[in-house]
């Protein structure tokens, strides 16, 4: 009999992990990597934000608080909501999770019996289908394709469903894409959930990282729907684990039980850091947002030029996802290879579903002159193929 549980064996790895895992220890060992792999901000907190958190520990915020989370958190999150997508949330369906991804576990824990179904792209962020297998729910992956800016066709979608379909996920921006759902695809989605009665769980935690306009949330649209959101990517918080679910009412009291059992509640001087950052750091994001796009209108032609095919350009997020099957078809052999042998850390394709075979992903949160030299490099490498 084995010892580990069927559950356990069966999650895959994130194998972007283990090329950060892989990439530290060549740096440990002296050698100079460059890191594109992993979507993780190089900019400081901001110090609004950091200030908040210092002067909270100072006053002994440092206990437990409600498991949805501070009052006044959830009042700046439905606030915020407000200002961004002039939608109404109620701060009473709100739970504050420890990250977005707790949140996940919230979402899909309190929707999913065994055997229903959650409608997901391919490619699409690893953790979605992981989610939806480890609380017994069947994840259905829909192809979506980089001619077509990674956007679902709706009679696919439709397509897909069964009597046991319970949600639709999306990622606007999208994790590993960085392309953006626009206001129709948004509005066809909404409405198939409205005419079939599931729902749409919107991961928009790359929100206020958009380059061609402002995001747009699905509550915009429906109020069938899930949101998860957070703090880690547009406010550089990616260590300070805060997120948090909206969440349709009857949604929020099993999401909040979940939460009481496994995870308590977020940490005091956090939350109040959160708080901070929704109400004064706005002018942070946007210094950061610019910084981004920088980075983004040089590397999506540095990348073309040393032969990577981009059918869509990327308006939002921090990625780069590039078409790199001229240079190999294996695309976790191939990232192993630039890694081991150009010093270049980029996450592979296959990381994010079969229909990622043959990408790989690079990360814009670094420095530009990082950029220009991992694509040096990577120019230098290419060249011997």
């Amino acid at each position: 009999m084995d010892e580990v549980s069927r559950r356990a064996q069966a999650i895959r790895p994130f194998v972007v992990m283990d090329i950060v895992a892989r990439a530290k220890q060549l740096a440990a060992n002296g050698t100079d990597v460059v890191r594109l792999e992993i979507g993780d901000p190089d900019f400081a907190t901001p110090e609004v934000i950091t200030r908040a958190a210092e002067k909270a520990m100072e006053a002994g915020d440092t206990g437990y608080t409600q498991s949805a989370g501070l009052p006044d958190l959830r009042h700046a999150v439905a606030s915020d909501y407000k200002r961004s997508y002039g939608v109404t949330v109620d701060p009473e369906d709100i739970v504050v999770t420890q990250g977005t991804s707790p949140a996940m576990l919230l979402l899909f824990g309190s929707l999913l019996d065994p055997g229903d179904e959650v409608i997901i792209s391919d490619p699409c962020y690893p953790a979605y289908p992981n989610y939806i297998s480890f609380l017994g729910g069947v994840p259905v992956p829909v192809r979506v394709r980089a001619e077509e800016g990674f956007r679902f066709r709706i009679d696919e979608v439709r397509a897909a469903m069964t009597p046991r379909t319970r949600a639709i996920m999306i990622n606007s921006p999208a994790n590993p894409m960085g392309t953006v759902l626009g206001p129709e695809d948004l509005q066809a989605l909404a409405q198939l959930a409205e005419e079939t009665g599931v729902y749409i769980a919107s991961d928009e935690i790359y929100h206020g990282l958009q380059f061609d306009g402002p995001s747009h949330s699905i509550l915009e649209y429906t109020d069938r729907a899930f949101v998860l959101n957070g703090f880690s990517k547009a406010y550089a918080m990616t260590g300070w684990r805060l997120g948090y679910l909206i969440a349709p009412r009857m949604f929020v009291r099993p999401a909040e039980k979940i939460q009481q059992n496994f995870f308590l509640c977020a940490n005091h001087f956090v939350q109040v850091a959160g708080t901070a950052a929704l109400l004064h750091a706005q002018d942070d994001v946007a210094r950061m947002r610019a910084v981004y796009d920088e980075r983004r209108r040089y590397l999506v032609p540095a990348l073309r030029e040393i032969g990577l095919t981009i059918a869509t350009e990327p308006t939002g997020a921090f990625y780069v996802f590039a078409d790199a099957s001229q240079w190999g078809a294996d695309s976790l052999a191939l990232s192993e290879r630039i890694l081991d042998e150009a010093a270049v850390a980029v996450a592979p394709g296959i990381d994010f579903g079969p229909g990622g075979e043959g990408f790989l992903r690079f990360s814009y949160a670094a420095s530009l002159e990082r950029l220009h030299e991992g694509v040096a490099r990577l120019a230098r490498w290419s060249q011997g193929l």
